[in-house]
């Protein structure tokens, strides 16, 4: 049975992932879905403003020292997958699987503010307009959503390349949101690379809560690409 950590994108916490969870439970998985520093509801301003990537990344090591886990498929959305390759590269070998569901895959030196398109870092700078330090959630969208530390987005990534010793490396890509979506070159960059899988969802951005069976599938192995390297693109299951 595998053991599952699933980090959420900016703005959210666990909750992102409360349809999914009880899927992967009931196959017999055990599952840890985090909320991250500074996107907790008790959090104080110095808190969230203190935040960053690397604060992220000791969120995830925490657990995995606390379990303690040492067979992890780590799960990242949208932000959080910077989050899991910073976690994964620091892990001494204790996980055996990266999913980056429509989220960033960092290489070394880079932040999620370099590898994000200009509509985002626009955002992510109106968004902290207030108080300099936390980007509020975009309008719309779950009310659970909390402003998310600017510097999180901001502080670039240093990989030593123990990341690349990871056996399992594979990226979802949300194709029903086209005209907004930062993650197409990268689809493009991985689906030539020989060591990772790629995957199709037509779903939208948050396919957790959209197309929950589909996410869950996906993560049971049970809509897997033939091969590594291949991009396979998985029917939309009802939400």
């Amino acid at each position: 049975m595998a053991t599952f950590v699933l980090v959420p994108g900016g703005w959210h916490g666990s909750w992102a992932f409360e349809t999914v969870v009880p899927l992967l439970e009931r196959a017999g998985h055990t599952v840890h879905a985090l909320t991250l520093t500074g996107l907790r509801p008790d959090d104080d301003a110095s808190t969230v403003a203190a935040a960053n990537l690397d604060t992220h990344a000791e969120d995830v090591l925490r657990l995995l020292d606390r379990a303690p886990i040492s067979d992890a498929t780590l799960v990242g959305h949208s932000y959080g997958g910077m989050v899991i390759g910073a976690a994964a590269d620091r892990a001494d070998g204790r996980v055996s699987r990266l999913v980056h569901l429509d989220a960033y895959v960092p290489r070394d030196g880079e932040s999620c503010w370099s590898a994000t398109t200009e509509r985002y870092r626009q955002a992510f700078v109106a968004g902290a307009a207030g108080t300099g330090y936390a980007v509020r959630p975009p309008d719309g969208g779950d009310p659970r959503r909390r402003p998310h530390p600017l510097a999180s987005f901001l502080q670039t990534i240093r990989l030593t390349g123990m990341i690349d010793q990871v056996p399992r490396r594979e990226f979802i890509y949300c194709s029903g949101w086209e005209d907004r979506t930062p993650f197409a070159g990268l689809r493009n960059r991985l689906r030539d690379d020989p060591t990772w899988s790629v995957h199709d969802l037509p779903t939208r951005h948050d396919a957790m809560r959209e197309a929950p069976e589909a996410v869950a599938a996906l993560l049971l192995g049970e809509g897997s690409a033939a091969a590594t390297g291949r991009t396979r693109s998985v029917g939309e299951s009802r939400a």
